[in-house]
C-alpha cells in the first residue's frame, strides 16, 4: 500500500511522518484528491523518510491547503524530492482532466515547499515542544531514512523504506536502537526472498549478453532514484572489465539524468567503496557505451539505431514515462526482451506483465508481449523479509508493538512471521485508523 502518511499528536502538537502520493490501482490512486483526513494549518512540522513521491508526493497539497510548518529530511532528500515533484507535476495534471477534478497543485505550490524545507545530517537531533527527532540510514536511497521520535518518555520509531544491503553506493542501513517502544515498519517484501546481491550483476550480464546474441532490444523499466544509478555502476564495472560487449546503452530519462547530476554532488554520502573509486578517477556514471538522452528528439533517435541495444527508462512499473513508447515497440518482438527490477505494485502495467499477461493496452493500443519477461528482484531497493526480521532484532527485547505498513497483499504474512520468529505483538492498521501509545 504506498502514500506513507502518519500523524503523531502529544500535547496539543501534530507533527506527520511522510505525505506521500498513492500509486497503483485507478480506485486508490483517486484517493490523492480527496481531503486530508487532519487540518494541514494544525500539523507543525513534516519528517520525510527518503525522496519517492509515495513518501513526498502530496506535501506540496498540504502547503496549498494551509501548512504553515518546516519540513525536515536528510540534506540529499530535499534536492531530489523536489525534481521528483516538478517531474509528476503534469502527471497529476494529466490525472486531474481525466478524473474532471481539480488539480491537486501546481508549481508555485512546490516553489512555497521548498522554501519551508530543510535539509539536516544524519544523527542531528531536532527538537520540538513535544518531541525530540533523529534521522538514521536506512540504506534504501541516497539520503533515506528512518525516523526516530521520542516524546512522553516513549520512543517510536518509523522505519521508512529499509534498503536492499549492502547498496551500491549507499552501503549498509543503520540497525536501531534497543530501547524502542513501538515500530513501524514497511512490508513491500515482507513475504518475499531476494536474490544475493552479487548474483545480480552476473543477471544483469547474462540479459545483455542473451538479447545481444538474439540481435533485439533490453528495455529496462527502472526507477529514476536509485536504480538507475544502481544499474549504471554495474554496468560501469561490467563495460570497462570487458565482460559486455560494447553495445549502445542508453538513459532514456530525463529525471534519472538530473537525478544522477544530484547524486554526484553528494559524494560524501556514498560509501566507502564507490567514493574509492570516485577519488581514484573512476566516473561511476560514465562509460562506453553510454548515451544519456535528455531531449525529446535525443530519445527519438534511439529508434533509428539498430539492435542489438539497451534501453533503460521510467517508469520502474511501466505507469508512465519514455519505457512506454519502447514498449510499445520491443514487447511483441520475440528476440527483445524486457528485464523487471523492481517491485512492481498491484494494479500496475509492470505487475500484470511480470504475471504473465499476453496482451497489454499501451498508449491506446493493445500489444501483444512476446519478448521474453526476465525478473532480477535482488534489484529491488527493498528490503526482503530476512533483512526486514534481522532490522527488528535488536529493538524485540523492549517493543510492545510492531504496525506493518506500507505493503500490499502479503503484510497480514509478514505480521504473522513477525510474532512467530520475534514473539511481538504485530498488527496490520486500517487506513484512518488511531492508537494511543
Amino acid at each position: 500500500m504506498t502514500g506513507a502518511n502518519y500523524m503523531l499528536e502529544s500535547g496539543g502538537e501534530k507533527i506527520l511522518i511522510d505525505c506521500g502520493l498513492r500509486q497503483g490501482a485507478n480506485a486508490y490512486e483517486k484517493e490523492n484528491f480527496d481531503p486530508f483526513s487532519y487540518d494541514p494549518k494544525e500539523i507543525s512540522a513534516v519528517f520525510i523518510t527518503h525522496a519517492h513521491v509515495d513518501h513526498t508526493g502530496l506535501l506540496p497539497k498540504l502547503v496549498k491547503h494551509g501548512f504553515k510548518g518546516k519540513v525536515y529530511s536528510v540534506e540529499p532528500t530535499r534536492d531530489f524530492a523536489e525534481l521528483l515533484l516538478i517531474d509528476s507535476d503534469h502527471i497529476l495534471v494529466q490525472e486531474a482532466e481525466k478524473l474532471g477534478k481539480p488539480v491537486l497543485y501546481d508549481m508555485r505550490d512546490i516553489e512555497d515547499l521548498m522554501q519551508k524545507w530543510e535539509g539536516v545530517a544524519y544523527h542531528e537531533q531536532i527538537n520540538l515542544k513535544n518531541f525530540k527527532i533523529t534521522f538514521r540510514n536506512a540504506g534504501h536511497i541516497l539520503g533515506s531514512a528512518s525516523i526516530l521520535i521520542e516524546g512522553e518518555g516513549k520512543k517510536i520509531i518509523f522505519s521508512g523504506d529499509l534498503g536492499n544491503s549492502p547498496a551500491p553506493i549507499i552501503g549498509n542501513k543503520e540497525f536501531p536502537p534497543t530501547d524502542i517502544d513501538y515500530c513501524l515498519i514497511e512490508s513491500a517484501y515482507g513475504n518475499r526472498f531476494h536474490e544475493d546481491i552479487p548474483k545480480r550483476k552476473e543477471e544483469l550480464r547474462k540479459a545483455i549478453m542473451e538479447t545481444v546474441r538474439a540481435g533485439g532490444v533490453l528495455m529496462i523499466p527502472a526507477f529514476a532514484m536509485e536504480r538507475t544509478q544502481d544499474l549504471l555502476s554495474e554496468l560501469n564495472d561490467l563495460a570497462e572489465s570487458g565482460m559486455i560487449p560494447r553495445v549502445p546503452i542508453y538513459l532514456d530519462s530525463p529525471l534519472a539524468i538530473k537525478l544522477t547530476r544530484v547524486y554526484s554532488t553528494y559524494a560524501d554520502y556514498w560509501d566507502e567503496k564507490s567514493l574509492a573509486k570516485l577519488q581514484k578517477g573512476d566516473a561511476l556514471f560514465s562509460f562506453p557505451g553510454l548515451k544519456m538522452t535528455l531531449t525529446t528528439d535525443e530519445s527519438k533517435i534511439i529508434n533509428e539505431v539498430p539492435a542489438p541495444k539497451v534501453i533503460i527508462a521510467g517508469s520502474g512499473m511501466s505507469t508512465a514515462g519514455r519505457i512506454l513508447h519502447h514498449e510499445k515497440r520491443y514487447l511483441s518482438d520475440k528476440k527483445s526482451a524486457l528485464l523487471i527490477i523492481g517491485y512492481q505494485a498491484v494494479g500496475s502495467l509492470g505487475r500484470k506483465i511480470l504475471e504473465g499477461a499476453k496482451m497489454v493496452r499501451l498508449l491506446g493500443e493493445e500489444v501483444a508481449v512476446n519478448c521474453r519477461i526476465i525478473n532480477v528482484p535482488a534489484y529491488s531497493a527493498h528490503a526482503d523479509q530476512p533483512q526486514l526480521l534481522e532490522w527488528l532484532k535488536p529493538m524485540k527485547g523492549k517493543l510492545k508493538k510492531i504496525f506493518v505498513v506500507q505493503g500490499d497483499e502479503g503484510m497480514g504474512e509478514f505480521a504473522a512471521k513477525i510474532k512467530e520468529t520475534l514473539g511481538v505483538e504485530a498488527e496490520v492498521p486500517e487506513p484512518l485508523s488511531t492508537f494511543e501509545l
